[in-house]
């Protein structure tokens, strides 16, 4: 189906996206694979780009552009070009670690920290998950003692995406310890600070590119000019977030989809099989009959979303759905694209044996697929 979602700016805008990827992700991404983490230079030139911090305002030094469309073009094309692991730091930074700043910073703070986060010279990240926390945040034992000049933050945070190049940590603490959801509050810890440490680059399935940290907090003392927002609001903050965070994984998931599948397509018309190419076998153009519908259900339903966020409209229930129904399509449609591929699949030289890899966790993080269908099913049955 024809995509009305986008303007001219918006395909010019993903012309100058798909260049970047080309000139300064693709030709390092096998090197960023194998260290573990990509250059904290790619930053700075995705700001040079236009790529980076899309919604500081220009007198931050930002492009200021409220319009999320552009986001959903480097989320679609990052998943396009097979470059999740390197390019995932960028989306992150964008759309899951910037609205912190830009909806709870005070004056002075957005003027310290929203210069660095527009120009790349700060990596911003997000510190919620806990060792044994699973998806239930409001069970997290960080915590944040209060004291005449701040906070003593003690604890430590797992699965922390960009945990190793990161400069500013929003991090989610305990500040009372007595209340559940009430007792959560959000501090940005800096890199340098005494007592912050982070552990071991883990080691993944996929997604090898980027940095992926657990982080220790011993005896931190946080100044109480780092609170973001109110003390004791932490988690509604963090659910107002969450919507946004999953309509990018969505958006993803789509762009892995359309790249693998055309991908294939481009493999089974070459590959011959007794006297054919095996595309014109019928069971191989039923797959892909089925394959091309779910990704163009997919993408009406993300653009349609998009559009909603734009307006202030997308309700939590709709990016849930869009985040396990495109998630749960991705891994469908990456592993019937390899299983086409034969053995040729399984070779990482080929692209769909890297998405392979790089897919299965779109399926847990930003809240599994058992944690969107519960959010949904709560909202259609009730509680």
């Amino acid at each position: 189906m024809k995509r009305t979602v986008f303007d001219d700016e918006h395909l010019m805008y993903r012309d100058t996206v798909r260049r970047f990827i080309d000139a300064e992700i693709a030709p390092n991404h096998e090197r960023w694979e194998t260290d573990g983490a990509v250059d904290r230079d790619l930053f700075r030139r995705a700001a040079e780009q236009g790529l980076l911090g899309l919604q500081v305002p220009e007198e931050f030094g930002g492009p200021g552009i409220d319009d999320f469309r552009f986001n959903q073009i480097i989320n679609e094309e990052v998943g396009y070009a097979a470059v999740i692991g390197s390019g995932t730091g960028l989306t992150l930074h964008n759309d899951v670690a910037l609205p912190y700043f830009l909806d709870l910073c005070n004056d002075e703070q957005r003027a310290r920290w929203l210069p660095g986060i527009a120009d790349g010279t700060l990596i911003a990240a997000l510190a919620l998950t806990e060792p044994g926390m699973g998806s239930d945040l409001a069970s997290m034992s960080t915590s944040a003692a209060k004291t005449d000049h701040g906070y003593v933050v003690n604890g430590s945070k797992t699965f922390i995406t960009n945990g190793i190049n990161a400069d500013l940590v929003v991090t989610a603490v305990k500040t009372d310890p007595s209340q559940k959801h009430r007792g959560i509050s959000l501090v940005v810890l800096e890199r340098g600070m005494d007592g912050f440490e982070r552990g071991r680059n883990l080691e993944k399935l996929g997604m090898h590119a980027q940095d992926t940290a657990e982080l220790f907090f011993r005896d931190v003392e946080v100044p109480a000019e780092n609170l973001l927002g109110e003390e004791g609001r932490g988690f509604t903050y963090m659910t107002a977030n969450l919507a946004q965070e999953r309509i990018g994984i969505a958006l993803a998931a789509i762009g892995v989809a359309r790249g693998a599948l055309d991908r294939t397509l481009e493999y089974v018309r070459e590959r011959q099989a007794f006297g054919q190419s095996i595309g014109q076998f019928q069971a191989s153009r039923f797959t892909l009959a089925e394959l091309a519908t779910d990704v163009e259900l997919g993408t009406v339903f993300c653009d349609r979303a998009v559009l909603a966020l734009n307006d202030g409209d997308l309700t939590p229930e709709d990016a849930a759905m869009a985040k396990w129904w495109c998630t749960e399509m991705q891994g469908r449609v990456v592993d019937r694209c390899l299983q086409l591929h034969g053995g040729y699949g399984y070779m990482l030289e080929y692209p769909i044996a890297r998405w392979y890899a790089d897919s299965r966790i779109s399926r847990i993080y930003g809240g599994t697929t058992e944690i969107m269908k519960e959010i949904i099913g709560r909202s259609v049955v009730g509680r």
